[in-house]
């Protein structure tokens, strides 16, 4: 059944038990939004906080410097993505098992949700655990749906944000994307483990190509299914990546191809790919059928070995999603998190009173540093604060230059998603 029939199907259950459940349960449906608060998740999020407030404030100043260069790398990308446009997509939305012609990005059903429950969460959990450290009140937490989109909110009060300093607000804004950098870290070391054991122990053996997502539209739609394993093309044998990707280079458009699979042969006739009309294109995104082998077995039992690549790869789209989602809320464009921490940065004003607050605080990230390089560190910094104090913007300018930013961002995104997804509605015309 095609993946969307599933969202479809997700969407009518769970709108029609919010429409049953809304008066004994604390939802409520705001047009495509259908939310669910709950107290426990506060109260969770609170704890969290509780256990050192300290850590957490430094945990983000120590991060703001690594946020900041990731800040600088999404503008550089969104350039160069602009630039690349009309050779091949390079931006694309991601739907759990949604392949869209042409996307240079495909996650699959099971585990691209498992996945993105944890950017939800912990991107939510993020924001609130800052808040809480600097004192701020949470007025509600809980999950929400925009239409079969899911997410989850956390809404700390406005007006004692607004109380902080400019720095108590740019760390609650920095710890959604932080704290995703942080488990996609987590996850790709648990990923590389996981993986350098599978490999180092022999656990499997490759017997032809899957095929996990046949892209609607292309040569294979209609012909080929999602799960099948291609062993011979054109009674070559393709039992491993190597070999696969050796044929298929071989080929050209309009080549008549014989599929055999392990549910019997089929033809498709090769077609120009999406994004490079010079290419031949079948139209199905496939990996390497692993097999557990007999010593695998004899050492391990069928169960572990059975279960490891699941794992792995739950582990590598939450390394995936993870990284991509804390980065790009980190392009400066409003209502995304760095469109807020560049007004906040905008509107930074170096009172003298803080100077010395500012320094002791470099004074203690930079104690354990030899004293010339700690010196050299203070007069960069101070440089730093004297051009701020020289070149501060009223709050009414600083408004308007990150509104005109993200206006700007905000054009060029809509332009790189809408070429995204050319090749999608050209194929299904």
């Amino acid at each position: 059944m095609n993946v969307l029939w599933y969202y479809a199907i997700g969407f009518v259950v769970v709108w029609v038990l919010a429409f049953l459940l809304k008066g004994k349960y604390n939802i409520t449906i705001n047009g495509i939004v259908l939310m669910l608060k709950t107290d426990k998740l506060e109260q969770l999020i609170s704890k969290i906080a509780s256990i050192s407030p300290r850590f957490w404030q430094a945990l983000m100043n120590m991060s703001i410097p690594l946020g900041l260069f990731f800040m600088a790398v999404m503008v550089i990308s969104l350039i160069i993505s602009l630039q690349l446009m009309f050779e091949t997509p390079t931006v694309s939305l991601i739907l759990p098992g949604v392949d869209v012609p042409g996307s240079p990005i495909y996650v699959p059903f099971f585990t691209g949700f498992v996945a993105l429950a944890t950017v939800l969460v912990i991107h939510e959990g993020g924001h609130g655990v800052l808040a809480r450290a600097e004192g701020v009140s949470i007025d509600s937490v809980g999950l929400l749906l925009a239409l079969v989109i899911p997410g989850a909110f956390v809404e700390p009060n406005e007006d004692e944000i607004k109380k902080l300093n400019a720095f108590g607000r740019i760390r609650i804004y920095f710890a959604g994307p932080m704290f995703n950098i942080g488990l996609c870290l987590i996850a790709l070391v648990i990923t590389a483990g996981i993986g350098g054991f599978m490999a180092s122990e022999n656990l499997y053996t490759s017997d032809g190509m899957e095929i996990t997502s046949v892209v609607p539209g292309s040569p294979s739609d209609g012909v080929l299914e999602q799960g099948m394993v291609i062993s011979k093309i054109n009674s070559v044998s393709v039992s491993n990546y190597s070999a696969y990707t050796a044929y298929l280079n071989t080929t050209h458009i309009g080549d008549r191809l014989n599929i055999s699979t392990d549910r019997g042969d089929y033809l498709i006739t090769t077609r120009a790919n999406p994004n490079n009309d010079s290419l031949s294109y079948m139209g199905i995104r496939s990996s390497q059928h692993q097999v557990v082998s007999d010593s695998a077995k004899d050492k391990y039992g069928e169960i572990i070995p059975m279960i490891l690549p699941t794992i792995n790869e739950i582990f590598y789209y939450i390394f995936f999603l993870n990284f991509a989602v804390g980065t790009f809320n980190l392009l400066p464009m409003k209502p995304l998190d760095g469109g807020l921490i560049l007004e906040e940065i905008l509107k930074v004003k170096i009172r003298p009173d803080r100077r010395t607050d500012f320094n002791n605080s470099l004074n203690g990230y930079t104690r354990l540093l030899p004293r010339s390089i700690r010196c050299w560190i203070s007069r960069r910094f101070n440089d730093l604060l004297n051009f701020i104090h020289s070149h501060e913007l009223s709050d009414e300018k600083a408004e308007r230059i990150a509104t005109w930013i993200s206006q700007i961002f905000l054009a060029v995104l809509i332009i790189l998603v809408l070429y995204g997804f050319a090749p999608a509605i050209r194929s299904l015309l």
